[in-house]
């Protein structure tokens, strides 16, 4: 500090000159990168109240949504067999899923798979799928879990079935779970759906369709990507429960009725919008809102809300947080 205060005026020239060429040269630098992140600003902070962050999360590159089937390694689920497994073998635990998918049309005939595919741990029993139905498939029965354990497994809801509700004072949001597509996420619920409360969850931010997504949630033309971010924000923390970071599974685009996790969790979001501009693999979606559903979550998006800014972001955020029980629902009616 002492020795700058007393360069000479030569020094004092050359350091403004060094200065100005720098800041000439970030000013070209902003420039030819300035239109190939001119969409970086359009991606919503999820920053939570426990300042979790997220962002360039990798997941392998799965099967097309439409086809996701995936299970979880060293699982074995029991149940009533429907296709014995040592009269039918397949290739991979893909295949396994896909066979119990085709039976679960109207009425669902499968819901849960099991498949051998360790071959130096399964012997004799590798390449075997046995297709079961479960007594509740809310509550599926396990009966081994582990290293040791050579199976894998995995759950299949029909379309009006795998339904939990999410109980709020503006009504009950019935969500369709999607095993096939986050197995661990949707393990992780149907465990606290199993402790019969949700005792500290709730919804704490609130941003509306604003001028940018029609009703449908479809992108206006021209308009903004946010703010508002066309979505509501919560936790699924239970208090009494230690959450463990659920890793990103592959999934599907974020949707009008998307529910997906902000990073690992607990932190969670309800979209309003079709946000195709998001990367896919920022999120894991491990279930949607029923279509019938989606004016209550309109209506929580509308309520008062005080401005926040999180990592450089405007958000929204509730006025008042708006509490939210799990609850179970047998099946959703046509």
């Amino acid at each position: 500090m002492g020795r700058r205060q007393s360069d000479s005026e030569l020094g004092r020239r050359a350091l403004l000159f060094l200065l100005l060429t720098a800041a000439l040269s970030c000013c070209m630098v902003y420039l030819c990168f300035s239109h190939a992140f001119d969409h970086l600003d359009d991606f919503p902070s999820f920053e939570s109240e426990a300042d979790l962050a997220f962002g360039g999360r990798q997941v392998e590159e799965e099967e097309e949504d439409k086809d996701c089937c995936r299970g979880i390694p060293h699982l074995e689920l029991w149940g009533d067999a429907v296709k014995w497994g040592a009269n039918f073998k397949l290739n991979s635990s893909r295949e396994c899923c896909l066979a119990c998918k085709a039976m679960c049309k109207s009425p669902c005939l499968c819901d849960s798979w099991v498949f051998c595919g360790e071959k130096p741990a399964c012997g004799s029993n590798f390449g075997e799928c046995w297709l079961k139905k479960q007594k509740d498939p809310l509550e599926p029965d396990r009966r081994d879990a582990g290293s040791l354990v050579m199976w894998t497994s995995g759950l299949v809801y029909g379309e009006r079935e795998g339904i939990v509700g999410l109980e709020t004072d503006y009504g009950m949001l019935r969500v369709h779970l999607l095993p096939d597509c986050a197995p661990h996420s949707v393990s992780y619920i149907l465990e606290l759906l199993a402790l019969r409360h949700c005792a500290g969850c709730h919804f704490y931010r609130a941003e509306s369709r604003g001028r940018s997504w029609d009703d449908a949630g479809n992108h206006i033309k021209h308009a903004s990507y946010g703010p508002p971010y066309a979505l509501i924000q919560g936790t699924l923390e239970a208090q009494g429960t230690i959450f463990k970071d659920i890793s990103p599974e592959a999934c599907p685009t974020v949707t009008r009725g998307s529910v997906a996790w902000v990073g690992s969790g607990p932190e969670f979001f309800i979209s309003l919008a079709h946000h195709s501009e998001w990367p896919k693999d920022y999120y894991t979606v491990f279930g949607y809102v029923l279509p019938e559903d989606m004016g209550i979550v309109e209506k929580i998006a509308r309520l008062p809300t005080k401005p926040e800014v999180w990592n450089n972001i405007h958000v929204a955020v509730l006025e008042t947080s708006v509490p939210l029980r799990l609850r179970r629902i047998e099946k959703s009616p046509l």
